[in-house]
């Protein structure tokens, strides 16, 4: 995957999160706002990997999330990353009703967002948008599906059009990975907004 000079400096930023995160976990494990932390940063350089390991990496988000709202349940924050880490984790499965169950969990944490922090417009929002998740997963597999078909048949007819069917292939893998986060895009700018602010409200070191 090419990368251009934001998405290096965002998996850096990220990957510094995570390991800073981590390390004040050691110290401290019932620090609710550090696994937030820990979460968003695994869930943002999910973004960045692919097939299991982008898998892997939503579900370690999600299994830090759940921790943190584990100590503090009312934590908008929180429920707002984890709802989007179940949506995410919604499109990396083909079925139907198993992707349901994820975007049903994404909606209940949006809900659980807006209700604790009911001025925050990005949490309507991402309500707003769920809504249209599960449609979008379903045009999603009609296409692939398609394309599949259109693939399997065009390499019945020489060895030429199988390999351009591979690479129309993975050309479609790639839309189908790219869509699926457009949902999500909005959490980029607010972790980055997150980050900040707790960089800028943070209680300096006792002397």
């Amino acid at each position: 995957m090419d990368l251009s000079e934001t998405d290096f400096d965002r998996i850096l930023f990220f990957e510094h999160a995570r390991k800073t995160a981590e390390a004040t976990y050691a110290t401290n494990p019932l620090d609710a706002d550090n696994l937030t932390k820990w979460g968003g940063a695994l869930f943002e350089l999910a973004q960045f990997q692919g097939g299991e390991e982008s898998v892997k990496a939503i579900s370690d988000a999600i299994s830090k999330l759940e921790e943190a709202l584990a100590i503090n349940p009312k934590k908008p924050e929180t429920n707002w990353y984890l709802g989007n880490a179940h949506s995410a984790l919604a499109f990396c499965f083909p079925d139907h009703d198993t992707a349901m169950v994820h975007f049903d969990k994404a909606t209940h944490c949006f809900q659980k967002a807006a209700e604790e922090d009911p001025g925050n417009e990005l949490y309507k929002n991402s309500l707003e948008m769920l809504a249209k998740a599960p449609e979008l997963h379903q045009e999603l597999q009609k296409q692939m599906a398609g394309q599949n078909t259109v693939n399997a048949t065009s390499s019945n007819t020489s060895t030429k059009v199988s390999k351009e069917s591979k690479k129309k292939k993975k050309s479609s893998d790639l839309t189908y990975d790219i869509l699926g986060w457009v949902i999500l895009a909005v959490g980029i700018v607010a972790w980055v907004g997150l980050a900040k602010y707790h960089v800028a409200t943070a209680s300096p070191p006792p002397r």
